[in-house]
């Protein structure tokens, strides 16, 4: 019996041109500029995130249109989906910022199943507070990068998520793995 001969192993790109890796590379050379500022009010990455999300959906901010007051409510999964954060995280996080007075959170009288999160006053001085020093940690990344070309990754950035957005995962092909009876 004669067997066909293994095919050739795909290689991989190279470590340093992986996109996963880059934009992980990216992302913690820019969030080492902000680690210090958040940390000194109190904040981690993850619940700024839930402050900036809820703060966006307020209108206008500084330089983008991206938003810092109050604004309307958002529902939680509304939240999750901006911040990337998993249900149990954000809930844990919501805990902690609700108990820290900075965030409200209320029933939709619509829809009883849903909670609708808003910036107390608290939490919208709290956002005012890191804002300046935030807007200047941008100021100075344009400064080493270029405003420009910090607009134009920010855009290339968005055109790949759109391109991707409805892309389906390849499918695996299954491994031969031993399997215990």
């Amino acid at each position: 019996m004669t067997h066909a001969p293994a095919p050739a192993p795909t290689l991989l790109r190279s470590f340093d041109r992986s996109l996963p890796m880059g934009l992980l590379r990216a992302r913690e050379a820019a969030m080492r500029l902000f680690r210090a500022h958040l940390a000194h009010h109190d904040l981690t990455e993850q619940r700024w995130r839930v402050l900036r999300a809820l703060s966006a959906a307020a209108g206008p901010a500084v330089g983008d249109g991206g938003g810092n007051g109050g604004g309307p409510a958002l529902d939680v999964g509304d939240v999750a989906e901006r911040t990337f954060l998993l249900g149990p995280s954000l809930s844990r996080i919501l805990g902690d910022l609700e108990a820290r007075g900075l965030v409200d959170r209320t029933v939709d009288a619509d829809d009883q199943r849903r909670s609708l999160l808003s910036l107390t006053d608290a939490g919208r001085d709290l956002v005012a507070a890191v804002a300046p020093e935030s807007e200047a940690i941008y100021e100075a990344i344009e400064r080493r990068f270029g405003a420009e070309r910090l607009g134009g990754l920010l855009a290339d950035l968005r055109d790949l998520e759109t391109a991707l957005a409805d892309v389906s995962p390849i499918p695996t092909t299954p491994t031969n793995r031993r399997t215990t009876p």
